[in-house]
């Protein structure tokens, strides 16, 4: 396997990541905080190796990748970013174990944190988080409607009719199509960040908030995330959002295009919608008959952290892990949800829900019929024959590794509500997990750095739908 065209991206990558970080650096010199020259002196490192690596592998060819090299790269470079992303963070006293953690959750869109004292951080260090979740969240975008559908990874190959390089594409041009995502991500967050100043965000809150919103991140500027501002208007706007966020790009580009109908066609935006709004009814009457709680209270609080868990934003307003125990059970169900495929979000997903149903349904109605030939369909279209065995192979998988990194970090000292929850929010990438050092009004600084670094690879195992990492396991893919 030729490795040279994989590394000249990354040369390519690393230099434009170098490029952003100039912005907090820009931000902390306007207000005058020295932490502007650990920007720039990360920005000189990062560039300076991007450049080099770029220079050694360029090649006037064209550049061509095969399948193992596009596996290569994309894992690589969702390991080798967060490495050099993290450098800045140095800058504000914290240990490279606690950076590395901080930046690959940035990228990945997880929102679990290691810092503390957010309200009184500079604000070069604020706006780099923030950053980076947008960062990664368009990067995700990308990867899950036009990479994953060609890898075929975990039933991903549904929506390679809508995206893949090698089919009928929405857009024939990848320089067009990654402009329309480009587009539309921009435009939501532009929308999000007027919104919160209108309802009464600073300037630069709104922004960053704006910034994880549509990125379905959930970094926020102030240690008691939205729970900051104790507004229902911003609570509800940020539902919206969220929602935005987690929900198929290729609808917006379709929209763009003057096709609006389409977005309501969707049929996992639909189950989405109606998944949310079932379980946010649900624990609102939950809550008022219960806790005796005020009926619009106790719905902005449920839409909010409901919508929040389920597309793997991760932002709270309250610590609902004190509602009780049905709640506590609840809120860890819906941590494997997820949102949309070829949206910012992670977890499962729920198209592979979806068509799990269908094939459920299939199998009883040949149980009941065994000479019955049954055609399993996903809204207009026929599933292809590989998808159930796909979604079936990633759900077995994706099990299988929240209980081995759950196993893991049991071995490490953690209780077991502390390994469960922080395996599965590291890998369905929510933010948050569940109990007393994790929980909502927690973070993940406590925990050992062995932790950290197990919880950071299994960020980018959630992130990459698990095969594309194991993938890299096997010995047979190292060899030509």
């Amino acid at each position: 396997m030729r490795a040279p065209p994989v590394l000249y991206i990354l040369g390519l990558l690393l230099c434009s990541l170098a490029v952003t970080m100039l912005l907090p650096a820009g931000i902390d010199l306007l207000w005058a905080h020295p932490d502007w020259k650990s920007f720039v002196i990360s920005a000189g490192i990062t560039g300076g190796i991007g450049a080099l690596l770029a220079i050694i592998t360029y090649s006037p060819a064209p550049i061509e990748l095969d399948l193992r090299q596009s596996f290569l790269l994309t894992a690589s470079s969702w390991v080798v970013l967060p490495a050099f992303a993290a450098l800045p963070l140095i800058g504000v006293g914290v240990s490279y174990t606690d950076a590395f953690f901080e930046a690959v959750s940035g990228l990945t869109t997880t929102g679990s944190t290691v810092m503390s004292g957010l309200d009184t951080l500079p604000y070069g260090i604020l706006f780099w988080r923030a950053l980076l979740q947008w960062i990664g969240g368009i990067g995700i975008i990308v990867m899950a409607i036009v990479l994953l559908p060609f890898l075929r990874v975990g039933g991903m190959q549904l929506f390679r009719t809508e995206s893949s390089e090698q089919s009928e594409k929405i857009i024939p041009k990848a320089f067009h199509f990654v402009a329309y995502i480009a587009a539309a991500y921009s435009s939501l967050t532009a929308l999000c960040a007027v919104s919160y100043a209108a309802a009464g965000m600073s300037g630069f809150d709104a922004i960053c908030h704006a910034m994880t919103t549509l990125s379905t991140g959930g970094y926020s500027t102030h240690d008691a995330s939205f729970g900051h501002f104790d507004s229902r208007t911003m609570q509800w706007i940020a539902t919206f959002f969220m929602i935005s966020g987690a929900v198929p790009f290729v609808a917006y580009i379709r929209m763009i295009r003057g096709d609006e109908r389409k977005i309501w066609d969707d049929v996992q935006i639909r189950g989405l919608i109606r998944f949310l709004t079932s379980v946010i009814l649900v624990l609102t009457v939950w809550r008022v008959s219960s806790a005796n709680a005020d009926p619009f209270t106790a719905l902005t609080e449920a839409a909010f952290n409901v919508t929040s868990v389920v597309t793997t934003t991760g932002f709270a307003s309250t610590d609902y892990s004190l509602w009780g125990p049905a709640a506590l059970g609840g809120f860890l169900f819906l941590t494997f949800v997820g949102g949309c495929a070829g949206s910012t979000s992670g977890g499962i997903k729920i198209y592979r829900f979806q068509v799990l149903w269908i094939v459920l349904r299939a199998k009883l109605r040949q149980l009941m019929s065994p000479n019955r030939v049954v055609s399993m369909r996903y809204g207009s279209r026929r599933i292809p024959s590989d998808v159930p065995e796909a979604v079936l192979a990633f759900l077995t998988a994706f099990l299988g590794t929240v209980a081995v990194f759950t196993f893991a970090l049991s071995l490490m000292g953690l209780d077991l509500i502390t390994a469960l929850t922080a395996s599965a929010t590291a890998i369905t990438n929510v933010g948050p997990g569940l109990g007393e050092i994790i929980g909502p009004a927690g973070n993940f600084a406590p925990l050992p750095d062995g932790a950290k670094w197990l919880l950071s690879l299994a960020m980018l195992f959630g992130r990459l739908e698990i095969f594309t990492l194991l993938l890299l396991l096997d010995p047979e893919f190292w060899r030509p």
